[in-house]
């Protein structure tokens, strides 16, 4: 084992949370600040710039991106002779929020995010652990790069945690569930179509999920209908259902 190493795990001030990190990773990490800030909600970030806080948010947005290429190249080779629209179907079910945060819970996440309590009695928790999940990807991948990312991924999330073929086979539709929750609950609903970021591509499309006025969920991808199912996913998971 690297000095630096042996010395985290068992002479570094820090040398309780690294072994944590250890057991729940496999591995020790390097930039430990990354690992922190990737458990560290909103509700309880600082504000370091006008607009800006020390949150998750994005390395979620970073990790969302690595966690999106592995699963496609996973996907890709695991299903030779499948069409883009089952692989992008596919994807979408094992990134989907449900999925994350039933990872996130089976991790032990729940016991490492730093998060203000008070959240839990908003009914917007529902996200927590999937976005936690995510950002530490994108921390992992800061720290030590795609290829080890992209093999810790393969290796001890998706051959330990996820069974592809189940997830193949269920039926998941997260568009209608939010409709039908909204008309219980007597909310207006509308999936509104927003215009590209400079620099992306004109045949990508970007979907809000909007509620009552209020986004609650966005979704990008090369076809309106996954880019809706995608902005649904996020927001069944903002509400909690």
């Amino acid at each position: 084992m690297p000095l630096s190493r042996f010395y985290k795990l068992y002479f570094s001030p820090n040398r309780k949370y690294v072994k944590v990190l250890k057991n729940l990773l496999g591995f020790v990490p390097g930039n430990l600040s990354l690992y922190r800030l990737a458990f560290r909600h909103k509700s309880v970030a600082q504000n370091i710039k006008k607009g800006v806080k020390n949150s998750n948010e994005r390395l979620e947005f970073l990790g969302d991106a690595v966690l999106g290429s592995v699963v496609a190249e996973v996907l890709f080779k695991l299903y030779p002779y499948e069409d883009e629209g089952f692989l992008t179907e596919l994807r979408s079910k094992i990134v989907s929020r449900n999925n994350l945060n039933a990872l996130g819970k089976k991790l032990g996440f729940d016991k490492l995010i730093d998060f203000d309590p008070k959240i839990l009695n908003s009914g917007r928790q529902g996200s927590l652990l999937g976005d936690a999940f995510e950002a530490l990807i994108g921390a992992v991948y800061l720290d030590k790069g795609y290829d080890f990312t992209k093999n810790f991924l393969i290796n001890h999330i998706i051959k330990s945690h996820i069974d592809i073929h189940k997830l193949e086979q269920t039926e998941t539709n997260f568009k209608s569930k939010l409709i039908e929750w909204c008309q219980r609950h007597g909310k207006d609903i509308s999936f509104d179509v927003i215009t590209n970021q400079e620099g992306e591509s004109a045949k990508l499309f970007t979907i809000q999920a909007i509620i009552d006025g209020e986004v609650l969920g966005s979704g990008k991808e090369f076809s309106k209908k996954n880019a809706e199912k995608l902005a649904a996913e996020k927001a069944c998971a903002a509400l909690g259902i």
